[in-house]
């Protein structure tokens, strides 16, 4: 289910939850002017922290951990996949990689939080899909 909050002094808040194999999974979105905060999780806890944003050398956005045990790479990895920064991409090329709702967003400095003991690639690619379609049904939020 969708859910969220206004755009208040330039920050849009949004939730949103969907069943991923057989764990119920709730995200939360912070938009802010230049940046996006990203939690995923299935209970209250912040066990890590991660950050990519767009260098000006390369098209693969530059991942640091901030918080939380730097071997777990799964915050990085996802914020590092959701800040893609297109740079070396141009015209038909860049926009058939990216999904329709990260188009214009792709230049963002993204934090993400992920804070689920199931770091399985696959179920990590089900939760990257998952935010791609609620940034596509929500583009505003993001």
């Amino acid at each position: 289910a969708a859910g969220g909050g206004g755009a208040a002094g330039g920050i849009a808040l949004h939730d949103f939850s969907g069943q991923l194999g057989e764990q119920r999974v709730h995200f939360h979105a912070m938009r802010l002017r230049d940046s996006l905060f990203l939690w995923v999780g299935a209970a209250p806890a912040l066990a890590s922290l991660a950050v990519a944003m767009c260098s000006p050398r390369d098209s693969i956005p530059v991942a640091a951990s901030l918080l939380g045990d730097p071997s777990d790479t799964a915050s990085s990895c996802l914020a590092q996949r959701l800040g893609r920064c297109g740079g070396a991409l141009r015209g038909r090329a860049a926009r058939s990689r990216l999904p329709p709702g990260t188009r214009g967003k792709t230049k963002k400095q993204i934090f993400v939080s992920y804070n689920l003991q199931n770091t399985d690639s696959n179920f990590t690619l089900l939760i990257e899909n998952r935010i791609k379609e609620e940034m596509t049904a929500f583009p505003d939020k993001f």
